[in-house]
């Protein structure tokens, strides 16, 4: 039996959910990074009485794709799994349904789904310092009362999970980075990007065919070289700020 964390986290808000509640499950806790374009994900196999946390952030309401496809590639072998889907408080639609289908194409177990609320990670002014003391204590109670269930072999009933299939369409965000004239050709937004989107010749922009608007570039950058438009993050900023201004709790699905 093992301990393991899937997690696809491009600028940190991820992993601070994940990590309160598998702190309660372990001390010793295998970490997945599914940001990791070099990995070979099809290495990844698990055995029936494994444990896995599957952390995602929900980008428009869906599962990033990439990590979507990285996931598929392994062999669930029904390990029993944790979804975690989370977002920055506007909220995470069909994320967590789709997150379900995914994990039970992969012959996983889930067992339990939380969603969590952490800073967005473009308008940081949205659920700010999250997750906080009031997430981390209804996390950890979350983490128990999971662990409740694995340890008493509570029977694996359907989870309902709240989502829609059909999911939502995916809308393009549009918001690329680009390099201002701060840059130093470093080059350690194109090492860092998780699809291979920055062009290590070329620095200036990312390739928008490919770039997932993850922000771990302008996240990342030691010279605040990388931005966004601002006259287009003001536009997102104020179409979402009604759905973002009452605060979104943490919730348990098992």
């Amino acid at each position: 039996m093992k301990y393991v964390q899937m997690i696809f986290s491009p600028t940190g808000g991820t992993p601070k959910v994940s990590n309160i509640i598998t702190q309660q499950w372990s001390s010793t806790v295998e970490t997945i990074d599914l940001t990791n374009p070099e990995d070979d994900f099809s290495k990844y196999t698990f055995q029936e009485d494994d444990v896995v946390l599957i952390a995602l952030p929900s980008y428009g309401g869906r599962v990033p794709n990439i990590a979507a496809e990285r996931i598929k590639c392994m062999q669930g072998n029904h390990a029993r799994c944790v979804l975690v889907c989370v977002y920055g408080n506007r909220d995470y639609e069909d994320t967590l349904v789709e997150m379900e289908d995914i994990t039970k194409q992969c012959e996983f177990s889930t067992i339990a789904a939380i969603s969590a609320v952490a800073e967005h990670s473009i308008m940081h002014q949205y659920a700010t310092g999250r997750p906080d003391i009031q997430d981390s204590k209804k996390l950890r109670s979350y983490a128990k009362s999971i662990m409740t269930k694995l340890q008493t072999a509570q029977q694996v009933n359907e989870l309902h999970i709240p989502g829609n299939r059909p999911y939502k369409k995916v809308s393009a965000v549009g918001l690329v980075p680009k390099a201002d004239k701060n840059c130093v050709n470093c080059g350690l937004c194109a090492t860092k990007c998780p699809v291979s989107a920055i062009n290590k010749e070329n620095l200036k922009t990312a390739d928008k065919t490919k770039c997932i608007s993850c922000m771990r570039c302008v996240n990342n950058c030691p010279h605040s070289a990388r931005k966004v438009n601002s006259a287009m993050v003001s536009i997102a900023s104020l179409a979402i700020k009604k759905a973002c201004t009452v605060r979104k709790e943490c919730e348990l699905f098992i």
